[in-house]
Parts: C-alpha cells; structure tokens; sequence
C-alpha cells in the first residue's frame, strides 16, 4: 500500500498502517491455485448502481472524481463508501466470508494474495496490462492472473539536503552502496550533521525500507512460483549486513524520533532519509519559502541493479458483484491516463499509467520525474496469502539487527525458520 510504517510515526500517516497490520489470526490455509479466466466486458454505457469501498483520503476524494463518470454516464450511480485503513482489512475479510461483498474495491497490494483466487474476478483482456508500470503491475498477479488494477503507485527514494551536500564536498551525487554511505559519513564529518542519514532499526514496517537493498544485490525473498520463502540467501544477508552497518558506524540513530522527521532533515541534524513523495509537502510547509530548493531526491543507490519498493492500492472488482460489466468499465475509466492525472490533482496519489507521467502537472516537477524514472525498477513483495505474516517476523528481527547487533545471517535463518513453518499460502 502507502507510506511507510516506522518510528517516525507522523509521516507515516493512516495508510501505511494497512500494511504493517499483524496477520494475527488470519487463515493460513492454502489458497486453490487460480483457474480463473477473464470475462468480457461489454461495450456501451454503464448503468445501475455501483458499489465502492475506498480508503482514508481516497474514499472522501473519490466521489467528486465519479460524478465526472456519472455525467458520461447518465444511467449509473456510483456509491462510494469510505473507510479507515486500520479497519479495511477486517472489514474486506468479512465481507467475503459472508458474500456480502461491494462491487469494487481498493485492495492494499499486500493482501491481494490473501482475497485474490478466493473472491476477486479476473481482470478482463480489454484492459492493458502493459499501460502500467511493471512492479504495479505485477501486485494484481496472483499465480500468474491478474485481478484488478494498480490504481496509484509509490516509491521511495533518497531525500537529501543539497546545501549540506556541498558543504560536505558532495558536488557528484552517489549512485552505488559504497558512494550512498561515504554520502552519509561525510554530511556528519564535514557537514556537521549529528546522523548521516535516517534508516528505520526495524519495527513494524522495515521489510519495506531493507528489502530493496535485498532487491538491488539480486536477491529474492520467495521462489518464482511463490510456493516457497527465500530469506536466508547470500543477497539478503549481505544487504542486510550492508544495512546494519548504518547502524553499527553510527551514521544512523538507533532510535528514531517519536513524531516526525521533518525537523531533523528541516534543522539538518539528520539530511538524510529513504522514503516516498508524501513527505515533500510537509517538508516545504515545515522549511517555509525557499526550503525546497535546498533539498533534492535521487535514485537508490544501485548494487546489480538500482530497485526500490513500489506500493500504492490496486482496484478489483469482486466475483459476487451484482454489477461486474458496469464495475469494470469504472475501473477501466479510472485507468484512462487523462483521469489518472485528475485523480493526482485531487489526491497527490502518483499515477500507475506509464503514459500519465508525461502530463505536464507531473512532468514539469522535477522531484516528481525522479520518482517517475524510480518507479521503472521498483518491485512488491511477493503476492502470498501470508506475506503480512512472515512480514512481522522479518521486521522483529531487523529491529534485533539494528539495535542489538544481532549477525544478519542468525537473523535471516530465524525469519526463514518462521516463514518456512508458516508457509505461503499459495
């Protein structure tokens, strides 16, 4: 989904909490593996009524953008029912055990492996797959089908202060591990930051902010099939070393500020931070007129490759709609990149359609093209239906990794201890 979940609570906002949400008492039972084909979806206007569930600010924005496909529309309604992020989950779960499902819904990219082959409707061959960036793409496939639609996607990259940068003797910025972590020494060294860069120490929610390290180094953390957990690989734990030595050198603080970052990157005590294109406003809020011309972004630093995480929310439609062809052709709208760059005017939500990123409201902001060209190379977990499951167990061992020093390798081995026991559903 969004926003990353870490000690720096505050940034995080509501939807990041969807997905470093505790698997606790979700079945673990072996999903059937997905027969399903796409329908057809019919030409012509919608019509009848639509159901939708959508998600903290998304489902207070979404029904202004829906009266526009009510007006192409005269014979349809759009229902639009909005619900808090830290409810959804449970909400979804219930709603398809009792067969009581709306027509559409949002749908965290971490659990379509868990509500995919069970209750949602394959997405139809008249939406092109291809429109969208590859990593969103992929959090819709769930044994190789694809149900739904990426509806708005995030990456993260590196925020740093490029007046600190320059005084730190930083004129080329870094494109590698070894250039990324000399940055980082050198804001604190020369620069005079008290840390060098801001890094989660695990906790809920660090899967998000250690895998890409993973990712870049080649690592994978489940099979191709996705019938089997992968976290104890060379990749992985030499990422995971590379990570911890953050900590260990004491570039990066072992506990965080309760409340936001924004001050310590605003006062330059901390320059910088990993994390998505939310935090840009509060920054410029934060750091008043000209502040954001002392910071810029810039690419993960690359290893083999140079991978991020992609999140956002996915649209799908249910099998047990009373509306399937008016639900699709909804969903398909949405996808229209002209509507993607509307739904970013009235949401800041980036948009998942390749295309939309040469309007100039996106493509006039050079921060925004950074995270543009990011989203090229960012990837999801895998979509198992335990993925938040295993997901705690990673994050409860990084936060041993970064603050108590525990071996990466001792880690890993007990994360895939855990994750071997509970399987991945698929």
């Amino acid at each position: 989904m969004k926003r990353n979940t870490s000690a720096t609570a505050v940034v995080a906002l509501a939807l990041t909490a969807a997905m470093g949400l505790s698997a606790c008492g979700r079945s673990t039972e072996k999903a059937a593996t997905p027969a399903d084909k796409a329908a057809t979806v019919s030409s012509g206007k919608a019509t009848g009524t639509i159901t939708v569930w959508a998600m903290g600010g998304e489902g207070d924005k979404l029904p202004t953008l829906a009266k526009e496909f009510e007006a192409l529309n005269p014979g349809v309604k759009i229902n639009v029912t909005p619900m808090p992020f830290d409810a959804a989950h449970d909400k979804l779960a219930t709603a398809i055990t009792a067969g009581k499902t709306p027509d559409i819904s949002q749908i965290g990219t971490t659990w379509m492996g868990e509500f995919a082959t069970q209750a949602l409707d394959p997405t139809p061959a008249s939406i092109d797959k291809t429109s969208f960036f590859e990593g969103a793409q992929k959090t819709t496939e769930v044994g190789g089908t694809s149900y739904g639609v990426p509806w708005y996607v995030e990456t993260r990259l590196v925020y740093y202060r490029k007046d600190l940068a320059a005084k730190a003797g930083i004129t080329t910025m870094p494109t590698d591990w070894a250039g990324l972590k000399a940055m980082a020494k050198a804001m604190q060294t020369k620069a005079g930051a008290k840390w060098g860069i801001d890094l989660q120490p695990g906790g809920q929610g660090s899967w998000q902010s250690v895998l890409p390290f993973a990712w870049s180094n080649g690592a994978e953390v489940a099979t191709s099939d996705q019938k089997k957990y992968t976290f104890d690989t060379p990749g992985t734990v030499e990422a995971t070393k590379y990570y911890q030595s953050f900590f260990t050198d004491k570039i990066a603080a072992k506990q965080l500020p309760l409340n936001s970052r924004a001050p310590s990157f605003v006062d330059g005590s901390v320059p910088m931070f990993i994390s998505g294109p939310w935090e840009m406003g509060g920054l410029n809020d934060l750091g008043k007129a000209g502040f954001k011309e002392k910071y810029g972004v810039m690419q993960m630093p690359k290893q083999k490759t140079a991978t991020s995480f992609v999140g956002g929310s996915d649209l799908a439609v249910f099998k047990k709609s009373t509306n399937r062809d008016s639900a699709w052709k909804f969903v398909q709208w949405l996808s229209d990149p002209k509507v993607q760059v509307k739904w970013y005017s009235l949401s800041t939500d980036l948009p998942s359609v390749k295309s939309a990123w040469t309007d100039p409201a996106l493509a006039a902001d050079p921060k925004l093209a950074v995270f543009g060209k990011q989203l090229e190379d960012a990837k999801a977990p895998p979509a198992t239906a335990t993925w938040e499951q295993v997901a705690a167990a990673f994050d409860t061992e990084m936060e041993k990794v970064a603050k108590s020093g525990l071996d990466p390798a001792a880690a890993l081995k007990t994360v895939q201890s855990k994750a071997d026991s509970i399987g991945t559903g698929n």
